[in-house]
């Protein structure tokens, strides 16, 4: 514990935890590109109900919603909580308490929503909680902006990863989210993260992820054919050693008249698209959304969709998507008992 206290200090001092490398003094006072300093700070500590059958289950997921980003997607559907201008400081003692009343509250598991700009205290705060009693799985939920170097710290910790493949054009990248490089860094992410976890592990009773990774890809506006890319390069690297989680919830909730095709939700058919390519090159493992997520409908699997085989797993029956991250709450500051 006291060489992660001393590593945290020496990283908040020259950060470079992102793919970023601000070199920013978190620790004397100024700001990452994150826009975070060198304390916590959370938007939201909350049972959720909404991720993948297997990560909801019945009882929700506790989910710790962690302010600030390191991409800028110009689309963001949390933007207030991405842009600091949602949260509350807590210490990394406060955190790993928040972790043991998740738990107490019967939460499926720890789901770190956006973390990776605190992971040094997020690993002070898990290991003193595993200490203190915490069992249950944790999940770490990213956009995959991230260093490999910074997701080794979490080796260990981590028993899920949860994390996007948002492109694979290094136009889009750098047009929607400001990365030229998203997906050469993205996809290195992945690998590191397949690496510590291995193949997905169910619970026979629950259906729930013990561990493994869910990669999740947001289908945008006009975007179909790097859609098709993505899954492609998912499908063929990792087999069924992954899941694919394909969704159509974008909606545009912030101000996109600069991105004027971005203004307006994908179409039935664009999505289809996207998912009879899925099942057409093999894909086997993973998750689909019906058509109105984005209003709280639920997922369904394929058997439900028309088709023969249930290709895509649906882990516990009935779970909910997401639903929470298109509706107006982010516009104020919600605070969750725990907070």
């Amino acid at each position: 514990m006291e060489n992660r206290v001393t590593e945290f200090e020496q990283i908040m001092k020259d950060c470079t935890l992102c793919p970023r490398n601000c070199h920013a003094d978190r620790l004397g006072g100024r700001r990452g590109y994150c826009g975070q300093g060198a304390e916590i700070m959370a938007a939201r500590a909350a049972l959720h109900f909404w991720e993948e059958p297997c990560i909801s289950g019945e009882t929700g997921s506790g989910t710790v919603f962690f302010s600030g980003c390191v991409l800028r997607c110009v689309y963001c559907q949390n933007h207030n909580i991405a842009e600091s201008r949602a949260g509350r400081i807590i210490g990394w003692e406060r955190l790993s308490e928040i972790f043991l009343e998740l738990q107490d509250k019967k939460a499926n598991n720890i789901n770190l929503v956006t973390p990776t700009h605190f992971v040094p205290q997020i690993a002070l705060a898990l290991e003193r909680a595993k200490l203190g009693g915490l069992h249950i799985p944790v999940v770490y939920n990213t956009g995959s902006y991230e260093r490999v170097e910074t997701l080794k710290r979490m080796e260990g910790l981590v028993d899920i990863y949860l994390p996007d493949l948002k492109y694979m054009s290094s136009r889009l990248g750098e047009r929607y989210s400001h990365a030229a490089d998203y997906f050469e860094t993205a996809s290195a992410a992945v690998a590191e993260m397949v690496r510590q976890t291995g193949e997905p592990d169910f619970d026979d009773k629950s259906g729930l992820m013990k561990k493994g990774v869910i990669v999740r890809h947001l289908v945008l506006p006009g975007c179909t054919a790097d859609s098709k890319k993505v899954i492609s390069y998912l499908y063929h690297t990792y087999g069924d050693r992954i899941y694919i989680s394909i969704m159509n919830q974008f909606t545009p909730v912030c101000d996109l008249s600069s991105f004027p095709e971005l203004n307006r939700r994908i179409t039935a058919r664009e999505y289809e698209k996207i998912v009879d390519y899925a099942l057409d090159i093999g894909v086997e493992n993973g998750f689909i959304q019906e058509r109105n997520t984005a209003e709280g409908s639920l997922i369904r699997n394929l058997t439900e969709r028309g088709c023969e085989s249930s290709v895509f797993h649906s882990g516990t029956a009935g779970a909910g998507w997401e639903r929470d991250l298109c509706r107006p709450f982010l516009e104020k500051i919600l605070w969750d008992s725990y907070l």
